[in-house]
């Protein structure tokens, strides 16, 4: 019989933890109990799973006694004090903050681009940043095909990126435009809603912001190649769901855009949404919900010889966070490594 799994969720009752449970769910994932923990604050509440409404606990290291698997949905905070403190107490914790993606003894991973990873694993696995993550795995069949030398990358990236307090605040701003109120503004700097904001993160020394950053360490580490160039620029847009990118890509060697779309249409985990003459490409609204990556606007750069443009739309609280964390215990039991 198949083995299951005490799998607890940390940050179950944020955004992207209450999409873990739904992708736990949706996918059957073999849970044979679902601790779901938060804290304090929301300690108490419930959450549902398979028809049965479990009690959310506050985390506490002795919430990981028992555990198979944690995953760790929330912020920083709770991956700091808990997560090698869960490996300590025999879990294997796939966590989604930022907080050990750059250390050299955790392994970055996108099921679809650098499985093999995971076998040097510590106990703790990093997901990556949810814009890094959909770029990686369009990227990956061109890489392995042409190598690539430089990336240009531009985001365009939703506010459920940022959490439930950002949905509520564009949600607020736009019903209080409609109804000609004045709008206020308390998660971002300025007014989300009919605007958009070129900063995520704050910014560093050199003028990039810190997700900026992310994008160009995490891709050299999951790609494995700190020789690729790669430059960002992160903004924020009036969007619900679903993050865009215009990624610029320069390749070692030439691939037509024939060619680089032939293959996408092969790559696992992308969907080819690419056909200008009839207006179709991707979009946001397409993607939400959706656990693939979408690419379209595939075109050869003019302005250099081994050039191309794509543009990519992926559900960052799917494959962007709950979906890719999933996928990465699911490759670990295909492996025998859970």
């Amino acid at each position: 019989m198949p083995r299951s799994y005490r799998v607890a969720v940390v940050g179950a009752t944020g955004a992207v933890g209450k999409e873990m449970i739904k992708v736990l769910l949706q996918r059957d994932f073999p849970v044979s109990e679902l601790v779901p923990l938060a804290t304090s604050r929301s300690a108490g509440t419930e959450v549902e799973f398979k028809g049965k409404r479990i009690t959310v606990e506050e985390t506490s290291a002795c919430s990981f006694d028992g555990i198979d698997i944690a995953l760790f949905a929330g912020g920083g905070s709770a991956s700091q004090e808990y997560g090698w403190e869960a490996v300590a107490r025999g879990a294997v914790v796939i966590d989604n903050s930022s907080t050990f993606r750059m250390e050299d003894n955790v392994p970055l991973v996108v099921p679809e681009v650098n499985p093999h990873d995971l076998k040097w694993h510590k106990g703790l696995i990093a997901n990556p940043n949810c814009s890094t993550i959909q770029m990686v795995v369009a990227l990956k069949p061109i890489y392995d095909a042409a190598g690539i030398k430089r990336i240009v990358v531009n985001t365009y990236q939703a506010v459920s990126g940022t959490g439930k307090e950002a949905i509520d605040e564009l949600d607020k701003q736009t019903r209080d435009y409609a109804a000609g109120r004045e709008m206020t503004a308390e998660v971002y700097p300025y007014q989300i809603a009919l605007n958009v904001l070129p900063q995520i993160d704050a910014f560093m020394p050199n003028g990039y912001t810190k997700e900026e950053m992310k994008m160009v360490n995490e891709t050299r580490k999951i790609l494995g190649d700190n020789d690729i160039a790669v430059s960002a620029t992160t903004v924020r847009v009036p969007v619900f769901y679903g993050h865009s990118e215009a990624v610029n890509v320069e390749t070692e060697r030439k691939l037509t855009a024939a060619e680089a779309r032939s293959l996408l249409s092969g790559a696992p985990g992308v969907v080819v949404v690419d056909d200008p003459a009839e207006r179709i490409y991707p979009m946001p609204v397409m993607a939400a919900g959706k656990d693939e990556v979408m690419v379209g606007r595939i075109r050869e750069d003019i302005s250099v010889r081994n050039g191309l443009d794509l543009w990519v739309v992926a559900d960052n609280l799917r494959k962007g966070a709950a979906l890719n964390a999933v996928q990465i215990a699911e490759k670990m039991m295909e492996l025998g490594l859970i």
